[in-house]
This record gives structure tokens, C-alpha cells and sequence, in this order.
């Protein structure tokens, strides 16, 4: 058994349609908990409208690899195509970080699955719903999530607003 924590972000569609339908089928997985559905504004270098971001925590029976296959099925479901780096999604999966069933994080430098997400810390979209799911939430290497939030910017902290569609 491990321990996931995936972020979920859509800005193309349907978004909130688009992550419930994600987060509804990721309970087939184990879902422990999910986050409410944040807006935010995008984040990178490409101009594109803001997203619906939310975070789920599972415990199932996959591996690290079988989250990312997992993470892809759910992309590919939605109909998320990769052509412009950082640019607009159906769905966005990233797995943030899995533990493994020994209780320990899973670390990798694997360029396809880098444990845990090398730029987590640096997301208020990733981190203020994922405090909402686990006040005691720790990101492996860096520390405890609401020491990650309150270090942010405080502009980026409240561009994260929580949406009531759930």
C-alpha cells in the first residue's frame, strides 16, 4: 500500500466538470481525501486562462510508476494533448509525492517521475489545497506545507481562491 498526493489542474472545457470527473474516478483508487476546486491564475511562461486546480490523497495498491500511469489515464481521458510546455490542458496530473508502504517517501531523479515534484514548494496552486486536505502535510525535503505556503509570496497565497463547485 502507499500513499499519493496528485495535483489536478484544467483550464480548456469544462474545468470543474473536468476535475470531478478525475476526482470521481481516482475513488475507485482509494481516495482518502480531495481538496474543494481552487482558482488560479496560470503559471509559467505562456498566456492562457487561469485554471481550476484541486489535490487528491490516496492510499492504493500502485506503485510510484503505476501513480504516473494512473496520472496519464486520467490525463488521456480528458483529452489533454502536449504541445506547448506549460501551456493550456484539458487536465493537468502531476503526482507530487508518493510514500511507499514501508512509510517512507519515495525519491527518484528519473526525468519522467522526479520524487517529490522538484517544484511543489514553489506552487500556492499545489500547496493551499493540499493544506486544506492535511494540516500536518509535510513535502519530503522541504518541509512542513504550511511553513512552504507562509514562505510564498503573499500576492501568489491569495491568488489561490477556494471555488464552492465541488
Amino acid at each position: 500500500m502507499s500513499r499519493v498526493v496528485l495535483s489536478l489542474g484544467a483550464n480548456l472545457g469544462d474545468r470543474a466538470g473536468t476535475l470531478r470527473t478525475a476526482l470521481a474516478a481516482l475513488a475507485a483508487d482509494g481516495e482518502v481525501a480531495s481538496s474543494g476546486l481552487y482558482e488560479t491564475p496560470p503559471w509559467g511562461p505562456v498566456e492562457q486562462p487561469p485554471y481550476l486546480n484541486a489535490v487528491a490523497v490516496l492510499d492504493g495498491n500502485r506503485d510510484a510508476a503505476g501513480w504516473l500511469a494512473r496520472a496519464h489515464e486520467l490525463e488521456q481521458a480528458a483529452g489533454r494533448t502536449r504541445e506547448v510546455r506549460w501551456g493550456a490542458r484539458t487536465l493537468d496530473v502531476d503526482v507530487v509525492t508518493v510514500q511507499g508502504a514501508d512509510g517512507r517517501p519515495v525519491r527518484s531523479d528519473d526525468p519522467e517521475l522526479t520524487l517529490p515534484h522538484p517544484r511543489a514548494h514553489e506552487r500556492a496552486f499545489v500547496l493551499v489545497p493540499w493544506l486544506a486536505v492535511d494540516a500536518d502535510a509535510e513535502l519530503p525535503g522541504r518541509g512542513r506545507v504550511r511553513d512552504l505556503v507562509a514562505a510564498l509570496d503573499r500576492a501568489e497565497v491569495d491568488a489561490v481562491v477556494r471555488r464552492d463547485e465541488r
